[in-house]
């Protein structure tokens, strides 16, 4: 007989991706700023202290910045005004564009309500909130990204280290299934609310919410390079007394694509 798999929290999520992981170097933006003009009428000053710190308008706070193909760049970092909260940019500097991720993790009375409970309620499945907001940066004229339908019908295997293998099915616009293949969650899987949003030709972001284990999943998928890069955030135990907001990236493979007949 087997045991059957457990969920575990995100920080032993993260204890496991950690060896001989898959992401990207951190990028060094000392001395650059950036203005983000938010499509709704905001405007926010990012400048870059040194590598591992920045200014949020006023908020200095530590960051992760990564670039996946040239002129795109990953910036990650907790949101200083919200609890259990963060921030990502995806910024593409040479459109002139970008897409601002809000994340949410729900606090201890919010995890804890059952599926039931929520659906009674007129809830989502999921507590974990995702704002997206889109602008342009500096002066910039660019289109605003947009959300996109082109990852939908695809399987994909991904490789986050010599231990750490996961399979995607992306099944429609709200709704992705994962399973993991080899790891500390090997043999778990599940269908969680998801969005894509469409960053330059064959470079999509992802953004998955669960909806057992609070998480939260901010990856860029190049499908030119074959590759992925992006973080996860969750709580380091089941305590909710600290965030685990931790970096992942993969080798990306396209194992096949479904085309459904039209209605």
């Amino acid at each position: 007989m087997s045991s059957e798999a457990v969920f575990i929290q995100v920080g032993a999520l993260a204890e496991g991706f950690a060896p001989h992981s898959h992401t990207l170097a951190q990028q060094d933006l000392a001395g650059t700023t950036l203005a983000f003009h938010f499509a709704e009428g905001a405007t926010v000053q990012c400048s870059f202290n040194d590598d591992q710190t920045l200014l949020w308008g006023d908020q200095r706070v530590d960051y992760r910045a990564t670039s996946i193909r040239q002129g795109i760049l990953f910036i990650d970092f907790l949101d200083p005004q919200r609890p259990n909260g963060s921030i990502t940019l995806v910024c593409d500097r040479q459109q002139g564009n970008f897409t601002a991720v809000y994340g949410q993790l729900p606090d201890e009375s919010q995890a804890r309500l059952d599926a039931f409970s929520r659906v009674e309620q007129g809830l989502p499945l999921t507590a974990v909130n995702a704002e997206f907001r889109f602008g342009r940066l500096d002066n910039s004229d660019a289109a605003l990204p947009q959300f996109t339908d082109e990852l939908i019908g695809m399987r994909n295997l991904y490789t986050y280290s010599p231990t750490e293998r996961y399979e995607h099915v992306y099944l429609n616009n709200n709704f992705y299934a994962w399973q993991c293949l080899d790891g500390v969650e090997k043999g778990l899987a599940d269908v969680d609310r998801c969005h894509y949003v469409k960053v330059a030709e064959k470079l999509y972001l992802f953004v998955w919410r669960e909806k057992i284990i609070p998480t939260l999943g901010v990856v860029m998928i190049d499908l030119q390079e074959m590759r992925t890069d992006g973080k996860i955030l969750g709580y380091q135990g089941s305590d909710f007394s600290s965030l685990s907001n931790f970096a992942v990236g993969a080798h990306a493979q396209i194992l096949n694509t479904t085309h459904y007949p039209k209605a």
